[in-house]
């Protein structure tokens, strides 16, 4: 899956390389009914590729025969029925990815126990060392596993969690205070939630809530 302001290149291929690409527009990720897919636009992928047997290729290019189905009819509902469709198929995908756990290696294990410690605890603890400490490793260590698998290091997917889940919150959750949202997500002070924000993203919270 590549998200908006994701690149990918290839690498290499064999002579049955085979590839079906799937382009939807922006504005389908971020309509209100689709929180959950605006969501899984910001988390950590463990790991971006998933071997696949024949059924479950057959399983995703149905979905996909699906979504084109629609694309040609024109129907009224057209734009609901592919946004299910679309939500449907990245369920079925994260689903071969978990069901996959126990095929892959070490460093891959230390990967994806990170992306379930993070989605779990990034509110509380925003340090390598906690999630480290849970693998049994070095921060250093740990850190540099991660970026093996990931392309980034683990202080890294702490921020784009942490971001993804602060400006979800800013969009969606108006009746919440900056004072709150900055301690559901584990800031002592406002002021350091505000800060910690506008470093990351260049506009504080304020003036990303009124860009809504």
């Amino acid at each position: 899956m590549i998200f908006p302001n994701h690149s990918v290149s290839m690498v290499s291929k064999t002579d049955d390389y085979l590839a079906t690409l799937i382009v939807v527009d922006a504005s389908v990720l971020n309509d209100p009914m689709l929180q959950i897919i605006n969501q899984m636009r910001y988390r950590y992928e463990s790991h971006p590729c998933v071997k696949l047997d024949r059924h479950e290729y057959r399983m995703i290019t149905d979905v996909v025969e699906g979504m084109r189905e629609i694309k040609r009819l024109e129907l009224p509902e057209s734009r609901m029925l592919m946004t299910r469709l679309l939500e449907f198929l990245l369920r079925l995908l994260s689903h071969y990815r978990k069901s996959k756990l126990n095929e892959t290696g070490d460093n891959r294990r230390v990967s994806m126990q990170f992306h379930s410690d993070l989605t779990q605890h990034f509110r509380k603890h925003h340090d390598v060392g906690f999630y480290a400490e849970r693998a049994c490793l070095t921060p250093k260590y740990f850190s540099a596993v991660v970026k093996q698998e990931t392309g980034h290091n683990a202080a890294y997917w702490i921020r784009v969690k942490i971001i993804a889940e602060a400006k979800m919150l800013l969009h969606v959750r108006h009746d919440l205070s900056l004072k709150v949202i900055a301690d559901m997500l584990g800031f002592g002070e406002q002021t350091s939630f505000s800060r910690y924000f506008k470093r990351e993203t260049g506009v504080s919270p304020t003036e990303f809530r009124e860009l809504d």
